[in-house]
């Protein structure tokens, strides 16, 4: 008996090659409730009060007591974005779209592309997959968008490529003109645009998924409409790739309140539209800080812009955050640089007043 016992104690479950090569990714989100969010490029005046309305209006408990129907949803995201109802699946936020293009295309093995930096959740579920990854770095200083060298890695043996544009962190986008010449290099991957950042930079290609087979495309809640905490997003592409994508899928993996309120919330559009007017000319108030306190920084197409703070960014950042100014460092793949969410005029000037502080 005891020699079983001290068998079973030396027996450990060894799990999948793949995990354990990852490294763990845990994101600084504890502790930002009454600070000022600049941290996450999440909307900073908060989600859509028309939302708000309707939920409480409407939601009852029998609504909580039944599994999620997408029905009503579908038809309205699919209006929405000018596309059918079966060219697009409602996801758990862009992270279970990445998930469910790597579910469906990556097996392990498999060689995927991928830029750096660029958003985490790529590496993450394409080393999950145990795909073979290798990656294309921003062009440095500039962070311009690395096309040549991007084009002159695509293979036929390519079978995955995840673009942010524009990206995070580095805020730098491309045009569609180049996605395009992507999407004809990479003929045999799925390519996932992801275009969380859309409503600030304009640039999308969700008009070509019926013109290019390989064409995937994501969109979010979380960002410009402000309900981040919702988990909430969408995948696009041609009716043929998601009747595949939802076999991948989990049939309720979207919480019926998110499912409710993404419907909702693009029926009103002038909360979205006064919101990015509002944060493009925060942005511009931002670049002028900037450059009265001498800090150079990377043009953005987006919500967010980084700056660079030298050997000072872990410092920096720590220091906003005793004054309740929360900010992100991103000095351990970009060395110094800082990112910062551009939220209202009046929360940069806080930030910028701030910052003069301690520069």
């Amino acid at each position: 008996m005891a020699d079983v016992k001290a068998d079973t104690e030396q027996r450990a479950l060894t799990p999948r090659e793949a995990v354990r090569n990852m490294s763990p990714y845990h994101p600084p989100t504890g502790g930002r409730r009454n600070k000022l969010r600049l941290d996450f490029n999440e909307n900073t005046v908060g989600a859509p009060p028309h939302v708000l309305d309707f939920i409480k209006r409407f939601l009852t408990a029998a609504d909580l007591s039944i599994y999620p129907e997408y029905d009503h949803a579908l038809e309205d995201l699919s209006r929405h974005f000018s596309v059918d109802e079966d060219e697009l699946t409602i996801a758990n936020g862009t992270d279970e779209a990445v998930q469910l293009i790597a579910n469906t295309y990556v097996n392990s093995g498999d060689r995927v592309l991928l830029l750096r930096p660029s958003y985490a959740m790529y590496r993450f579920y394409t080393q999950l997959a145990g795909a073979s990854i290798e990656e294309i770095d921003y062009r440095a200083g500039s962070l311009e968008f690395p096309l040549d060298e991007l084009l002159e890695q695509v293979t036929p043996s390519t079978r995955a490529l995840f673009i942010s544009n524009p990206n995070n962190p580095t805020g730098t986008g491309v045009n569609a003109n180049a996605l395009e010449r992507i999407l004809n290099k990479a003929a045999n991957a799925a390519v996932l645009i992801d275009e969380a950042y859309y409503e600030f930079s304009g640039v999308t290609v969700l008009p070509l998924i019926r013109e290019y087979s390989n064409l995937f495309v994501s969109r979010t809640f979380s960002k410009t409409y402000g309900m981040a905490a919702m988990r909430c997003g969408c995948l696009f592409s041609q009716s043929a790739n998601m009747s595949y994508v939802r076999k991948a899928q989990s049939p309720y993996s979207v919480n019926s309140l998110a499912a409710m309120a993404a419907r909702i919330a693009v029926q009103d559009q002038q909360f979205v539209e006064e919101y990015v007017l509002e944060v493009l000319a925060a942005r511009e108030l931002l670049y002028v800080g900037l450059e009265r306190l001498k800090i150079s920084y990377v043009e953005s197409q987006a919500n967010f812009v980084l700056f660079q703070a030298g050997g000072r960014a872990i410092e920096v950042r720590d220091e906003l955050r005793k004054r309740g100014v929360l900010v992100r460092d991103r000095s351990y793949e970009l060395p110094g640089c800082v990112r910062v969410t551009v939220g209202t005029r009046d929360q940069v000037q806080r930030f910028l007043d701030e910052l003069e502080q301690i520069w």
